[in-house]
């Protein structure tokens, strides 16, 4: 049978739907009855869920066969169903599905088993089942919310026995210590795993956990398997926040996490108990840009030696920027985010005040936060032109497509703008403007490889241009990443892809960058630049801790911040911490970039004076 999963798993992050019994219940279903028996008595309503999270952007719709076990149909006098009630969940998931969604059949645990019944009677009743889903021609199975190695087991052998070959994910219910209930650790459960006949084509976690408790539960996980990981967090527990209880699972909430848990690398993200099609909706918007990063990173940016490449020009000859990282001199670039109207005089005036400071270069976000700001490109070139001092352009992957990117990259070195920072940028849904779309025709290793070959006088098709570009090519770097794994990894390609210096996020804890630079033996011989960001107030810093993905602020800064009893003086602690870091990491990296914050260079200025 041919592994349709495996194949979406490998070419984008797979959104599966979220809770077939909540949505049952809020159509006034209650427990009392059999939910999986409705697939006879109520298609409509199982069709009509279906649906919704099929118009939500779901890949994978899993078939309400649940509890469609003898044990569990057994208490509703429906054990002679077994066989019916499995295959009619198949089809009305194939009829909403068509040829274009995966349908999953679902499988839940067995459960204690009645005393008049033994062990090989709970692996028939799985085997049973199994058999149907597989002759009603689902797509794959996926056994759901495993709570035990007993279960595990059951499973093993019910695989083991069965004649048919279809792939099947194994999903297991963890809690808050990533355990199975009866005190499995993740470690015990892939030995197992390991002496199954057949292989899983993925590992779940699904149910138990909210949104923020699954994320720790698959930081731990993603370390012990090389399996494709699907995530499903319940929705969250309503909790007591100042007095008001508050149900923080909100869609926004639900996306929030699901954006981290890509980050970290599942390959597959739905919801479980409490979630709908609203959560899947609004994740699906976010999510699915990124799968088409992934899908289109392998394809598009292929090596032809059909082309004849030119020589790039030397990196210390592209700017006084490139030249002063190339003859290893202490460089320093402030960060001035472009205004959200069109005038620009008051940009220029503070790019004029740094460089009258003697930093050497403005660093100029393009729409950071998923923001909507003044032109990038234009803020660079007028700050050139008219402030004396040159710009650091970011080039994010998110608004434009590979056309659009690579005609900017061309229009930058007909302005003489030719210091660019290649980023992949955040979601729109993490702005002011979650209904636009986010491109993400590439990420930033494609685009940077895009970039080198421009330098090298070839496009995006592998077409000679009449000059190279002379671009001196950056990259961002997270020396505070939650899957640091996969950030070293990202780090060497897009040291391979051509990136001749990075520039950091914020550092607020030296010893991270110093770590990270010791993981990174390739950046001995690449110029590594610093976030730093002066801390304005204890308000600053608490928001920075929080809610800014990507910077990590010691518990040690905030209690020191605390104790500042003025702004002013919690302002001029902010300056000091920042000092101090520069002084500590000065001799490992090639400079640092200062942020303004809240537009202030006043303040980037007192750190390097």
């Amino acid at each position: 049978m041919k592994n349709l999963l495996q194949e979406q798993l490998n070419s984008k992050i797979v959104i599966f739907d979220g809770a077939m019994g909540t949505e049952l219940y809020k159509k006034h279903f209650f427990v009392n009855v059999s939910y999986e028996n409705l697939c006879l008595t109520n298609a409509k309503a199982i069709q009509a869920i279906h649906q919704s999270y099929k118009d939500a952007g779901a890949d994978v719709l899993t078939a309400n066969s649940y509890g469609a076990n003898f044990n569990n149909l057994y208490k509703f006098g429906l054990g002679d169903k077994v066989r019916e009630i499995n295959t009619a969940a198949i089809q009305i998931a194939r009829k909403v599905a068509g040829d274009s969604l995966l349908v999953a059949g679902s499988i839940g645990p067995i459960g204690e088993i009645p005393v008049d019944k033994s062990e090989n009677d709970a692996v028939q009743f799985l085997t049973e089942q199994i058999t149907a889903l597989a002759e009603a021609n689902a797509d794959f199975l996926i056994f759901e919310t495993i709570p035990s190695l007993k279960e595990l087991l059951r499973i093993k052998s019910a695989i083991a026995a069965l004649t048919m070959e279809i792939p099947f994910v194994i999903s297991c219910v963890f809690n808050s210590e990533t355990e199975l209930q009866d005190g499995t650790k993740p470690s015990q459960i892939f030995e197992l795993l390991a002496t199954f006949d057949k292989q899983p084509t993925a590992f779940g976690l699904n149910c138990g956990l909210g949104p923020d408790s699954m994320l720790e539960a698959l930081e731990k996980i993603i370390k012990e398997t090389d399996l494709p990981l699907i995530v499903q967090p319940n929705a969250i527990a309503p909790k007591q926040i100042g007095g008001r209880t508050i149900n923080m699972c909100s869609p926004e909430y639900f996306t929030t996490y699901a954006m981290r848990y890509a980050a970290l690398g599942a390959k597959g993200i739905g919801g479980c108990c409490g979630t709908s099609p609203d959560d899947i909706l609004d994740m699906a918007r976010s999510i699915n840009p990124l799968s088409r990063t992934q899908a289109h990173k392998a394809i598009l940016i292929q090596d032809n030696n059909t082309a004849i490449s030119k020589e790039a020009v030397p990196f210390s000859e592209r700017s006084s920027f490139a030249k002063k990282l190339a003859e290893k001199k202490w460089v320093t670039n402030v960060e001035i985010v472009p205004p959200q109207g069109f005038e620009l005089q008051n940009t220029i005036e503070k790019a004029i005040l740094c460089r009258e400071a003697g930093f050497d270069a403005i660093n100029i976000p393009d729409g950071p936060r998923a923001s909507s700001r003044v032109s990038a490109l234009v803020t660079a070139h007028t700050i050139q032109t008219q402030a004396g001092i040159e710009a650091i352009l970011h080039q994010c992957c998110r608004d434009k497509n590979l056309i659009g990117m690579q005609s900017d990259l061309l229009g930058c070195t007909s302005l003489g703008i030719n210091n660019i920072l290649f980023i992949t940028g955040d979601p729109p849904k993490l702005g002011d403007y979650p209904f636009a779309s986010g491109v993400f025709d590439i990420d930033s290793i494609g685009i940077i490889k895009i970039q080198n070959r421009l330098n090298h006088g070839l496009d995006l098709a592998n077409k000679p241009i009449p000059m190279p570009t002379k671009t001196a090519i950056g990259a961002g770097a997270d020396p505070n990443a939650i899957d640091m794994e996969r950030e070293v990894r990202r780090t060497i390609e897009k040291i391979e892809a051509g990136a001749e210096y990075f520039i950091t996020q914020p550092v607020f804890d030296p010893d991270s960058l110093l770590r990270f630079i010791d993981r990174v033996p390739q950046l001995a011989d690449i110029p590594i630049i610093a976030g730093i960001w002066p801390l304005a107030s204890l308000r600053n810093a608490e928001f920075m801790k929080t809610q800014v993905p990507g910077v990590v602020v010691p518990d040690k800064i905030i209690e020191r911040m605390t104790k500042a009893e003025t702004k002013e003086d919690q302002l001029a602690v902010g300056i000091e911490i920042a000092r101090e870091s520069i002084e500590k990491i000065r001799s490992h990296v090639a400079g640092v970039q200062v942020s303004a914050p809240f537009g202030k260079v006043e303040i980037a200025i007192k750190v390097i004076s």
